[in-house]
This record gives structure tokens, C-alpha cells and sequence, in this order.
């Protein structure tokens, strides 16, 4: 059984409406914003002094305060009917900020909208579409998000976080293409910012498009010397392209910078693996679990290295606290190998259904339920699970085998011979 071939560990790094909050003197949009603060609303002078004072309070503690302070005074400057047009939009920008940073999605998401309805049109909306989008993207919802982030490049074309985070949202729907067309926009606009060469690198990761993905890590490295997760990524693409020494080279530096950094050890234990040397594996696998003691993909890996070395007690007590941590179907299937190597038949089959359970559409462990089945003297159930593996997969030559033995056993040997010269067929190998 393969082991799972990556734990990137991407951290998305987006910019979030709270990073550009009110301190948005620095972003690219200051310019809009500032016109929002020096717009009076034309009915204040109409108000009482004391009246307008208040209010004025209540905006200024709306626009520097946090939490709970800033959403009343914003709800009480708001309820004033003292602003409009772009200052009273800017309340609720404000108050949406901090919905948001309360996890209050579906309030930071009215606040906005209202905000939006106010001043559609006018650049400063930009951020406030941007900082929708980002609130939709924490729901999941992905196409809202984009169609905000689009939104926000029409009315700012040059705005840079919203192709950033647009991206994001692309990723999360798989769209690599898009997603890498704007972090490439993105870097255009802002082309010392690490952290999308990092992103786009990791879109390529995805795509399987090693060379790129490496030169992107470089260059996100160039910028950023001391960024362990892109030394492991790297290290991971290299490993994709089999050049082991160079990954497990990157995954030392990452864990020379970081000692405590786990998907280190655990992505060098994955190198280590897949050029034969199980024992370093074994060691790396084994200091990745320590330093998380909940990491059930190394857990997995660690049952995968020592079922290499014929260990198999360690094996099955390291599947088991995979599955502890994510009962999935592969750690079920490996560990009922393993008690099928043990020749713990019923244990194999047990694990087996789990596994079956998990993945109904798997053809591996329903091949491997039929081994232990055979094993059982069972022919019959061996031959109906060697047959659902045909089903699944139909170009599976070891279950093409594995039935044409159970049929031989069973004295049906037409079937037999037929069934083992198309796994030869298929190219078969003991």
C-alpha cells in the first residue's frame, strides 16, 4: 500500500479584513478610504452640539475600539441617523470587521452588504467587497467569494489582496489554472511578497508541475531565507521528482531553522521511505509522532516502515493509533496485512470490512479480504471479494490471480487457467 505521497502543511497566509482593519493607512487603498473619513454627512450641522459630540465619540470609539466596545458604539452612531453616504458605510465596515473577527459571519455579512448599497460604485467599496469575500470564503462558500474578489478588481484593478485571495478561493475549488493566474497577477503587483511565490509554487505542487514549483520555492526563499514550510515543500517536490538527496537536504535546513517542526521529520521520514532506507525513516516517523503526539499521517507512515522491516507488532500499534486519530480505510487495510501476515485471519477480516466500510468503491481491500478468505479455506466468499475487485477495477491482475488460484482450488480449473493467463495478460507480478 502506498503511502500517502504529501503533508504539505499549507498555511492560505490570506490577508484577512482584520490585518487591514482601521490601520489601512499602508494599504494600497488609503487613498479611497481617507475620502470616506473626510466626508461629512450634510445633515450633522443640522444637529445639536452636544448631540453631535456624542456621536462623534461613539464613530471614533466605533473605529478604534475591538470587540463588543466597538460594536455598540458603532450600533449607536449607526441608530444617530447622523451619517450617511460614505461615513455611515464606514460604520459598517466596521462593525462588520469585528463580526467577523468574532466569528459572527452572517452579521459581518449584512454589515457589508449594507455598507456596499450605500456607495456600489465608489472605489472604497473595493475593500469592502474584498473583506465580503474573505467572510464568504469562512463559510465556504466559494463561488460568493470569488464573485466578490472579481467584484473588488473591477472597481480597483490594481488591488492586489483581492487577486491574492481570489486565488485562495480558486484553490479551494481546485481551479489551479485560475488560482495561478492570479497569484501571477498578484506578484505583478506586489513582486517581493514571499508568501504568493510560496502560494502559487504550492498550486503547482498540485498540478504535479515539479520545475515550476521548485523555482517559485526558490524565489520565495530568496525573499524569505528563513521560511521552513517553504524548505519542506520544496524538499516534497524534489521528492516527487525523485531527486532525494536534494529533498531530504531541504528538510534538513527546515529542521535546523525549526527542531520542533514535525511535517519536517515526517516529510524526510517520506524521502527516506521511498529510497529504500526504512530504519532513517523509522527514526524520522518516530520524532514527527513525538513532537505531535495527534499526527496520524506519520503514524500511518511509521506502521507503513516498520511493516517493511517485518515488524510487526510495532507495525499494528503504530495503524492503531492512526486510526485512533482518522479511522480512514487505508490505515485499516494495512493493519489487517499485517494481521493477515501474522496469520490473524479473522482480525485481517474484520479490518477488512472496516475498510470496505470506509471505501465501498476501493478494490484493494475487497482483493485483500478474499487473500484472507483463501487462507480460511473459504473459497467461495474469496472468489465473490476477488470478483467485486475485478468489478471495481478491472485491469486488477492480483485479484485476476488470486480468483484463478480460489477457482483451482475448487476444482473449477478452466476457470482457473483463464482467470491467471489474463492476470500474465495484464502483466502480473508475484
Amino acid at each position: 500500500m502506498a503511502q500517502n505521497p504529501r503533508d504539505v502543511g499549507i498555511s492560505w497566509r490570506a490577508c484577512t479584513c482584520a490585518s487591514v482593519r482601521r490601520a489601512i493607512g499602508a494599504s494600497m487603498l488609503a487613498f479611497v478610504l481617507a475620502s470616506m473619513l473626510s466626508a461629512a454627512a450634510p445633515s450633522a450641522a443640522a444637529r445639536p452640539v452636544q448631540a453631535a459630540a456624542v456621536a462623534g465619540d461613539d464613530a471614533n470609539t466605533c473605529k478604534q475600539a475591538s470587540g463588543d466596545v466597538a460594536i455598540a458604539a458603532c450600533t449607536r452612531a449607526i441608530a444617530t441617523g447622523r451619517y450617511a453616504g460614505h461615513d455611515l458605510a464606514k460604520l459598517h465596515y466596521d462593525r462588520a470587521v469585528e463580526y467577523a473577527n468574532k466569528g459572527d459571519y452572517d452579521r459581518a455579512i449584512t454589515d457589508l452588504s449594507r455598507g456596499i448599497r450605500l456607495d456600489p460604485e465608489n472605489p472604497s467599496s473595493a475593500f469592502a467587497y474584498k473583506c465580503r469575500g474573505l467572510v464568504y470564503i469562512e463559510k465556504n462558500d466559494f463561488d460568493r467569494a470569488i464573485a466578490d474578489f472579481s467584484e473588488a478588481i473591477r472597481l480597483a484593478p490594481n488591488y492586489a489582496e483581492a487577486y491574492y485571495n481570489r486565488a485562495h478561493a480558486y484553490r479551494a475549488k481546485k481551479d489551479n489554472d485560475r488560482a495561478i493566474a492570479d497569484y501571477s497577477e498578484t506578484i505583478r503587483l506586489e513582486p517581493r511578497a514571499a508568501n504568493v511565490w510560496y502560494d502559487r509554487a504550492n498550486a503547482y505542487l498540485d498540478k504535479d508541475n515539479y520545475d515550476r514549483a521548485i523555482a517559485d520555492y526558490t524565489e520565495a526563499l530568496r525573499l524569505n531565507p528563513n521560511d521552513t514550510a517553504a524548505l519542506v515543500n520544496r524538499g516534497i517536490a524534489y521528492r516527487d521528482k525523485g531527486q532525494y538527496d536534494q529533498a531530504i537536504e531541504d528538510h534538513d535546513r527546515a529542521i535546523r531553522l525549526d527542531p520542533n517542526e514535525a511535517k519536517a521529520y515526517y516529510n524526510r521520514g517520506v524521502a527516506y521511505a521511498e529510497n529504500g532506507q526504512h530504519d532513517r525513516a523509522i527514526e524520522d516517523f518516530a520524532k514527527a509522532v513525538q513532537l505531535n503526539s495527534k499526527y496520524a499521517l506519520a503514524f500511518y507512515s511509521l506502521g507503513n516502515a516498520y511493516q517493511h522491516q517485518n515488524d510487526y507488532d510495532r507495525a499494528i500499534a503504530s495503524y492503531t493509533q492512526a486510526i485512533r486519530l482518522d479511522p480512514n480505510h487505508k490505515a485499516f487495510n494495512n493493519r489487517g496485512l499485517v494481521y493477515g501476515l501474522k496469520g490473524e485471519n479473522e482480525r485481517a477480516i474484520a479490518d477488512f470490512n472496516e475498510a470496505i466500510r470506509l471505501s465501498p468503491n476501493s478494490a484493494i481491500p475487497f482483493n485483500n479480504r478474499g487473500e484472507a478468505y483463501w487462507e480460511k479455506k473459504d473459497y467461495d466468499r474469496a472468489i465473490a471479494d476477488f470478483t467485486e475487485a475485478i468489478r471495481l477495477d478491472p485491469n486488477y491482475a492480483d485479484a485476476y490471480h488470486n480468483r484463478g488460484i480460489a477457482k483451482q482450488q475448487k476444482g473449477d480449473m478452466a476457470g482457473g487457467n483463464a482467470d491467471i493467463e489474463k492476470a500474465q495478460a495484464l502483466d502480473f507480478k508475484k
